[in-house]
């Protein structure tokens, strides 16, 4: 099945198990759950996969503990997901890095579609298109603009080929009909860097990593790449304002292994949801540079599918490849 396609995504929407678990419900947790979080200690995924276990073993007087199976972009830890018991008793962590690793990767021991079922989107995290105080544009538009005045001429960094910045950027261009050079770093933090300096023009960054260089003068923001305006930043306009439909966010979501039965999946979205509108930890994801969000499974399931779809379509457009 190609990832994508309208075949694709049916499959994701109506993944959501219809088999008979109305019993282990009800009884449901009776054991210990885990986390599969896709990366080492202490980065986002692991901090989020903490917060809602801690929320759920609040809940239901179960331990869940966050089992971190970090490597290979996320692949060791979604394999061992997705060949785990479809019980309610191991669930992953899910982030866009796994949707952008489905568009990119030929071959791959899973299959994101088929082997998971959604349980909630938890979060988003939007980016902000930042350039260096130099570059003639205060604007969005004024950005948009100065490329077609220039084109080739303004470079912009990312963490590599294929990585949220970059995709961020490529669907930019796509969208305005500019061209801007790509500039990959191993990591976000030295294109943030060369912004700064002005060695590249531009970069997109989730909001923690730039916010100090925006508030200090060190970089101009120009928008924020979700469809909304952000609370996080409320005075800074989404780029969709000035090219209509544009968004790009990264995101956090609960996945189990597919055949879960549909209630105690039922059961896992209930909770979580509920959670996520606590102040409390409304205040500590969006410290984290996120938005709580909290929805149905099969409204995450739907998400997903558009996701893999705009995601496919970016990296053919960009050629972006495995570095």
């Amino acid at each position: 099945m190609k990832l994508g396609s309208p075949a694709a995504i049916l499959a994701l929407v109506v993944s959501w198990p219809v088999s008979s678990g109305t019993a282990l419900a009800q009884n449901y947790p009776t054991k210990p759950i885990r986390i599969i979080a896709t990366t080492a200690p202490g980065a986002g995924p692991d901090i989020m996969s903490r917060l809602i276990g801690q929320k759920l073993t609040e809940a239901w007087g179960q331990q869940v503990v966050v089992d971190n199976r970090a490597g290979a972009s996320g692949i060791i830890g979604a394999e061992i997901a997705s060949r785990s018991a479809p019980d309610g008793y191991t669930l992953m962590m899910a982030t866009s890095l796994h949707a952008i690793v489905a568009t990119m990767y030929a071959r791959l021991n899973y299959d994101l579609v088929r082997d998971f079922t959604p349980v909630s989107l938890l979060a988003s995290t939007p980016f902000l298109l930042v350039v260096n105080p130099s570059v003639a544009a205060t604007s969005v538009n004024e950005l948009i603009a100065l490329a077609k005045m220039k084109p080739g001429e303004l470079r912009y960094g990312s963490g590599g080929s294929g990585s949220p910045p970059h995709l961020c950027a490529e669907i930019f261009k796509t969208m305005t009909g500019i061209n801007l050079v790509h500039v990959p770093y191993k990591s976000i933090v030295p294109a943030i860097t060369d912004v700064m300096t002005g060695q590249v023009h531009a970069t997109f960054a989730v909001i923690p990593a730039v916010i100090p260089m925006v508030r200090s003068g060190r970089v101009r923001a120009l928008g924020v790449s979700s469809i909304k305006r952000t609370p996080l930043v409320p005075d800074l306009p989404t780029i969709a304002e000035s090219v209509p439909g544009y968004e790009y966010i990264g995101w956090y979501g609960l996945v189990v292994p597919a055949g879960t039965p549909r209630e105690i999946v039922s059961k896992l979205n209930a909770e979580v949801v509920k959670a996520l509108q606590t102040p409390e930890l409304k205040e500590k994801i969006s410290g984290l540079g996120a938005e709580p969000l909290g929805t149905p499974p099969q409204e995450f399931a739907a998400f997903m599918g558009r996701e893999l779809q705009k995601l496919a379509k970016a990296v053919k457009d960009s050629g972006a490849r495995v570095e």
